[in-house]
């Protein structure tokens, strides 16, 4: 099974932001080229188990196996050595990265309490794409009896835009709850 917002990305929005933006190739068109999903564990220094329930978590939600990240430099305040793993995170493309926007933007992002839209200014002027998420609970595959810690994530939706308008245009084509 194709993924459902790719294949509306090839009936349908390509062809709109082709119109819109008068590209002359079809090579300008902005693409969505993968999504990382990244959560710091602070407490993995003295909990390993804390990290090894991260990465359970973030490879249910993203259905696709998530990796360790480890500290680049040593910080002496927060007892932090370089090398020390301290975060998990998972890079989705393809077919994978469409099904995984469609249930975050269709489930996930309507299950969090008082939800207005996300923020339409998250962009980075690049044309990329930053949500931070605060607790993994508004996952469906995520079960809230096994949940030791509610912990927060940051998404970033990197795009081959030229600039924030035009990412921002695709993800509203994509579905994006952008809060008015």
């Amino acid at each position: 099974m194709a993924a459902r917002l790719k294949e509306k990305y090839n009936a349908e929005i390509a062809p709109a932001l082709m119109a819109k933006y008068n590209y002359k190739s079809v090579m300008q068109i902005p693409r969505l080229n993968k999504i990382v999903i990244n959560v710091g564990v602070g407490d993995a220094k003295e909990n390993s188990k804390a990290l090894d329930a991260v990465l359970a978590d973030i490879t249910m939600i993203a259905g696709q196996k998530a990796v360790p990240t480890t500290a680049r430099k040593s910080v002496a305040n927060f007892k932090l050595r370089e090398g020390m793993k301290i975060g998990a995170k998972v890079t989705l493309r393809g077919d994978r990265m469409y099904e995984f926007m469609d249930r975050l933007f269709n489930f996930a992002l309507p299950r969090v309490r008082d939800f207005k839209g996300i923020n339409p200014n998250a962009f980075d002027g690049r044309g990329n794409y930053a949500l931070g998420l605060k607790e993994q609970l508004i996952f469906p595959e995520i079960d809230y009896d096994k949940v030791e810690k509610i912990r927060g994530m940051d998404i970033c939706f990197v795009t081959t835009a030229v600039n924030d308008d035009e990412a921002r245009e695709m993800l509203k084509l994509f579905g994006a709850p952008f809060a008015e």
